[in-house]
């Protein structure tokens, strides 16, 4: 496409214009998406590394009938005793997977030996299925209707089922500025609707290409963040210019728009927006920087004597 528009009459005048244009278009299409890991994202030589449990669980209360695969990691410097941090992930195993970008025990890792976190177990959840009713038949996938809906319904399955089960054999704090909540897509709508309905019991959330687009109504809180009284939350954003615009909305607007909303309502908040897609590259190279913020100036609750 270049040379023949260098090589056409009627555009000799321009030429050089439309050379230089087509040459940065042709740079930002390579360059988009072009993310890459950090040192804190690789095995680090001296470095303790956790242990990572996968674990099922079969719910009987709040997602009645559904079953699911959890993992639970838990870094060296864990004794027991003192109660540890925790940090929940939606689609947890995405996030553990070593072939994709997230790798977050290798970042948990790095990040608490160099103490730019908290000791901090992790709790990585994967989204429930229903099992099939008949040999011929596959599993359901409850996954949107429990990412995408508003509510505390999830929150009450994190606080009522999964956390009150890792805590028969850690230690996990209750102080809500040592929890923290996270989520890619729909799981990123999430993780904010679980601070937003119990702020009590979170108030840290890491949003990776969050769905806040109107797929089960998410789409009304950036109009409920303005209406509503700041709630004690502190929330990084990560986004890109080319992730997903469908019947249900689009994703970079609708990211633009909690984030221009947060900073009318004055949060703790920090807004990433690149040139990525629908996908974990952007976030999973951001990883460490915004553990880092997210932890910044933590201290643990001292219990009232």
């Amino acid at each position: 496409m270049i040379r023949t528009v260098a090589v056409l009459p009627s555009h000799r005048r321009f030429g050089p214009c439309l050379l230089l244009a087509a040459c940065l278009l042709n740079s930002a299409v390579f360059a988009a998406d072009d993310y890459q890991l950090g040192p804190d994202s690789m095995v680090q030589d001296g470095v303790p590394q956790g242990t990572v449990t996968k674990l099922q669980w079969k719910s009987d209360k709040i997602f009645a009938g559904t079953e699911r695969d959890y993992w639970v990691y838990v870094p060296k410097q864990y004794d027991g005793s003192q109660p540890a941090c925790v940090m929940v992930f939606q689609d947890g195993g995405s996030y553990l997977d070593p072939k994709k970008f997230f790798r977050a025990n290798v970042v948990f890792d790095n990040l608490i030996h160099k103490k730019a976190m908290p000791i901090t177990i992790g709790v990585f959840i994967n989204p429930g299925n229903i099992p099939a009713a008949a040999p011929d038949q596959k599993p359901r996938s409850n996954r949107s209707f429990e990412y995408d809906s508003l509510g505390d319904q999830y929150a009450r399955f994190v606080l009522e089922e999964i956390l009150p089960e890792v805590g028969k054999q850690y230690k996990l704090t209750n102080d809500p500025e040592g929890r923290a909540i996270c989520g890619i897509s729909s799981g990123g709508i999430c993780a904010w609707t679980v601070a937003w309905e119990r702020p009590e019991a979170f108030r840290k959330v890491l949003s990776h290409v969050g769905s806040f687009t109107n797929i089960r109504g998410g789409h009304v809180y950036p109009a409920l963040i303005r209406k509503t009284e700041r709630k004690p939350i502190r929330v990084f954003l990560q986004e890109g210019a080319n992730d997903l615009d469908n019947v249900h909305g689009s994703w970079p607007l609708a990211n633009q728009e909690m984030a221009a909303s947060l900073k009318f309502a004055k949060y703790d908040y920090r807004f990433e927006y690149g040139d990525g897609g629908h996908n974990d590259k952007h976030g999973g190279a951001l990883l460490p920087e915004s553990l880092k913020w997210l932890w910044r100036d933590y201290k643990p609750a001292v219990a009232a004597k």
